[in-house]
This record gives C-alpha cells, sequence and structure tokens, in this order.
C-alpha cells in the first residue's frame, strides 16, 4: 500500500488547495493595499512546509467511515492547514520562538522588516503585532475555505459540530500551556492536561472525528477513532517535547535544547522533579529558561534527564500510548487499520 499521506495524491492535492486559495486572496489583499501582501507571503511560505497530519487525519477518518474521495472533502480537510498555521504563529510569539521549520519565525520576520526598513517605534513590538494578524488571518482564511469547501448543508453542519469544539479546545489549551510556564513546577497530572487540549485533540482526534461525522459514521467508529487518537495525540506530543530538548538541529530546524532555553515545562521536566535528585533539580532551575544557555549548559541539564531516567520515562509512555492507539483499530476496514497504523508509526518515530 502506498504513503497514506500521498493516498490519492493527498499531500499535492492539498498544497494545489491552499496555493490556489491564496492566490485569490492575494488579489483581495492588493486592492485593500500592496502594503499587505508581506502577510500573504509570510503565511504562504509558512504553509508550504510541514507535514499534513491534520488534514491527513481528517481525510482518514473520512475514508474510515466509507466515505468517498472528492474535491470538497479534500478542501475540508486542508483547511485544517491554515487552522494549524494560526496556532503555530501565535504559539511562537507566547514562546518568543526565533525560528519555524528552520526560518525566522514570522513575528521575526517583521521584526526584521521594522529594523531594515528604519521605522520609527518598537521594532519587537511590530513583529509580534504583526504575527498576531496573519495568525487570525490563517484562521479566517481557515473558517472560509471549510465553509465554501462544497460539503453539502447536513456535512458543513456535522463537521462544524467538531471543528468549532476543536477551535475552543485549542485556544484553552495554549492558555493552560502560556500558564504553566509561569507557575513553574509543573506536575504530570497538569503536564498530561496540556496535552490532551493543546495537542492531542487538536493534532489527532478532532481531526479524525471531522473527517468522520462528515462520512456520518456510526458512534462505534466515532469511538474507535476517539480511543485511537487521544492515545496517539499524547503520544504525539510526547515526542515532540523530547526532539524540543534532545532534538538535532539539521534535522528539527530548532536549535537544540531550544524547550529548555524558552524554560517549556513539560511532562519529561515534570517527570524529572519526580526522579531526580535535589542537586539535579536544582541544577534544572537554575538554568531552565535562560535564553542564553550554552552549548555545555544545554549538555548538563540532558545529561540529569537522562541520568535521572526521565527521558526513559517518556519513552515508555510513548510505546504504551501508541499501543493503546493501535489496539484500537481492530473494528475498522484493512485499508483504514492500515493507513492509521502506518501514520501512527509516523507520528511517533519522527525525527523533526
Amino acid at each position: 500500500m502506498s504513503n497514506p499521506l500521498d493516498t490519492n495524491q493527498l499531500r499535492i492535492r492539498v498544497q494545489q488547495t491552499l496555493t490556489e486559495f491564496i492566490a485569490e486572496h492575494r488579489e483581495i489583499m492588493v486592492d485593500i493595499s500592496v502594503d499587505t501582501l508581506p502577510l500573504v507571503q509570510s503565511l504562504e511560505d509558512l504553509v508550504s512546509g510541514g507535514k499534513r497530519l491534520r488534514p491527513a487525519f481528517a481525510y482518514w477518518g473520512y475514508l474510515a467511515s466509507g466515505g468517498q474521495d472528492s474535491e470538497a472533502i479534500l478542501r475540508a480537510c486542508a483547511a485544517l492547514e491554515f487552522l494549524q498555521a494560526c496556532a503555530l504563529i501565535h504559539d511562537d510569539v507566547m514562546d518568543n520562538s526565533d525560528t519555524r521549520r528552520g526560518a525566522p519565525a514570522v513575528h521575526k520576520q517583521f521584526e526584521a522588516i521594522h529594523s531594515d526598513s528604519n521605522w520609527l517605534s518598537d521594532g519587537p513590538r511590530f513583529g509580534a503585532g504583526a504575527a498576531i494578524l496573519i495568525g487570525d488571518l490563517a484562521l479566517s482564511w481557515a473558517d472560509e475555505l471549510i465553509f465554501t469547501s462544497g460539503l453539502t448543508s447536513d456535512e458543513l453542519v456535522r463537521a462544524n459540530e467538531i471543528y468549532h469544539v476543536m477551535r475552543t479546545e485549542l485556544m484553552a489549551g495554549q492558555y493552560l500551556d502560556l500558564l504553566e510556564q509561569v507557575r513553574g513546577e509543573i506536575s504530570v497530572e497538569r503536564s498530561s492536561t496540556v496535552i490532551r487540549f493543546k495537542s492531542a485533540k487538536y493534532t489527532i482526534e478532532r481531526p479524525l472525528l471531522m473527517g468522520a461525522a462528515i462520512a456520518n459514521a456510526p458512534q462505534s467508529t466515532l469511538n474507535a477513532l476517539s480511543s485511537y487518537g487521544l492515545a496517539l495525540g499524547e503520544a504525539f506530543q510526547l515526542r515532540d517535547d523530547l526532539l524540543g530538548v534532545f532534538g538535532d538541529t539539521q534535522t528539527t530546524g530548532k536549535p537544540s535544547g531550544d524547550d529548555l532555553r524558552e524554560g517549556k515545562q513539560t511532562m519529561l521536566i515534570a517527570k524529572a522533579r519526580e526522579l531526580a535528585s535535589a542537586q539535579q533539580i536544582a541544577l534544572i532551575d537554575s538554568k531552565l529558561g535562560n535564553p542564553n544557555l550554552t552549548e555545555h549548559e544545554v549538555s548538563q541539564i540532558q545529561e540529569v534527564l537522562i541520568n535521572c531516567g526521565a527521558q526513559q520515562e517518556i519513552e515508555s509512555r510513548i510505546s504504551s500510548q501508541l499501543e493503546i492507539a493501535l489496539n484500537s483499530l481492530s473494528d475498522l476496514s484493512p485499508e483504514a487499520k492500515h493507513a492509521l497504523t502506518e501514520l501512527a508509526v509516523m507520528a511517533t518515530k519522527r525525527e523533526k
């Protein structure tokens, strides 16, 4: 069988849909003012990359529920890339991240435009403001692309029941994540809540259920996809957390240990607080969140996370959640089961 990301040329068609949609809306922006074109270009650049996991999970939730391929379902699934762009842009502003996918983060792009143009006022504030607006634009375009996808009225009603909840959960999860960064001393329980609402539901479970709802799936299928999505969604985010600390810069597109410099309060850090010695915890506390951490200091924290067993605990949790996810697929069709198994492996074994 083919890669489930490429079934029916999924990734190619998603990109074509996004490119055509942006081209149409570029004309609208030109009519407003050519000065708005950097907003469009920045967003277009961002949605030209990525793994396309959310459209893929929505698409396979639809196929697993008996749906047949169409341009309408493809456009509805592609809209999730704009929603993802909104989340990434705003996330980078909140985290004050310098890079995204090996390029300057959107707010850093506009900060540079401000500097190069010798404009008045504060460059970082201008960059953050522009990024917030581009994120809002992406969210607006996600809504528009779903609404104009070509789905029937009944299909749109069922899709929106999931889509509206997904957006609410995402914003709530983003706030909980932001809150944990200032609270400090995160617990495993609190980190699990953040993971569920910031990532697990939004990345996997809700896209799957949106696709399944469009196909009017029976409750048994919805239950199976939900169980799979929640477990896999946690495993996906836990892999992301490990990559944020141990990932290779050339592969991830972000500096090694970037999450440590940002002071990210993750389940990995929560596990370290459970397992590490007082001396090891003191070392983490003295360095976590320092934006000027040297490579040597990053290595020191990495060693603590390995030696106290926190890294292995997270790896074990990824494996157990992956097993739960795969065991939820037993009643699906062989094609859907194979595709969702392959997607699960891609989501948890990735290096970026």
